[in-house]
């Protein structure tokens, strides 16, 4: 799977025609006026974006990188207005999933296949911060990622607030909670909020959540992995929704 564009006219072209960009590594200290226009342009657009020492680039490719390397999703985002209204419309119980700054793209790939396998409408993820889709990713959601649409938001509190005024009840998992999982109400139009695998959900996320649960753990260990413990939230949605 190629999923590499080298050289800054390339990655301007790809912007430019729309490429589902992950991610562009810009060499330190490099200047002109094309690298700036570049560099304006990956602003603009709101693309991921890190400054890296010439090795990094030189181990991304052996080609002529000119300085830049993007790496390019295998799949194409959705539009997140457009993917809910088209939910909303569909379904009388629609099922989204937030993941909020999820970092690991095996992670990330291992929640894809269990969201897809539990009729998750649509995966919302912010643009930066976010793990990208890599092959690693498409081979840990066994080939779910081509299945179930993800969208790309600016901000994750702004789906929210959208999901909100359209009747969906968002609910994040979090060990700090009072209620447990068990307790809500699931058979409802719902999202289910998944933290970072570090620290949780944010703070200026948690405050705008409908409701937060967490998970009763019987043993010493504080907490579960993530994809696991949005297994376990997905499928108690599945659970009710079938009971």
């Amino acid at each position: 799977m190629n999923n590499q564009i080298y050289g800054i006219r390339a990655i301007l072209e790809a912007i430019e025609a729309d490429q589902p960009i992950n991610k562009v590594f810009l060499q330190k200290g490099l200047a002109g006026e094309l690298f700036r226009e570049l560099e304006s342009t990956i602003r603009k657009n709101g693309i991921s974006s890190s400054y890296v020492p010439v090795e990094k680039l030189n181990r991304l490719t052996k080609n002529n990188h000119q300085g830049a390397v993007a790496q390019i999703s295998p799949v194409q985002f959705h539009d997140f207005e457009a993917l809910a209204e088209k939910v909303l419309e569909e379904k009388d119980a629609p099922f989204f999933l937030l993941l909020d700054q999820i970092s690991d793209v095996r992670n990330f790939g291992a929640i894809i296949r269990t969201a897809e396998v539990c009729g998750v409408d649509g995966i919302i993820i912010p643009k930066n911060g976010a793990a990208p889709i890599t092959p690693d990713t498409v081979k840990t959601s066994a080939g779910a990622v081509f299945n179930v649409p993800i969208a790309k938001v600016d901000h994750l509190k702004d789906a929210i607030y959208y999901l909100q005024s359209s009747g969906v009840n968002v609910v994040g998992a979090t060990e700090k909670a009072d209620k447990n999982l068990y307790s809500i109400d699931f058979k409802l139009a719902c999202a289910i909020v998944m933290g970072a695998e570090d620290r949780g959900i944010s703070s200026s996320v948690l405050k705008v959540l409908d409701h937060s649960a967490k998970l009763p753990l019987m043993g010493q260990i504080g907490s579960l992995n993530v994809s696991v413990a949005c297994g376990v939230f997905l499928y108690e949605v599945v659970r009710q929704r079938i009971s």
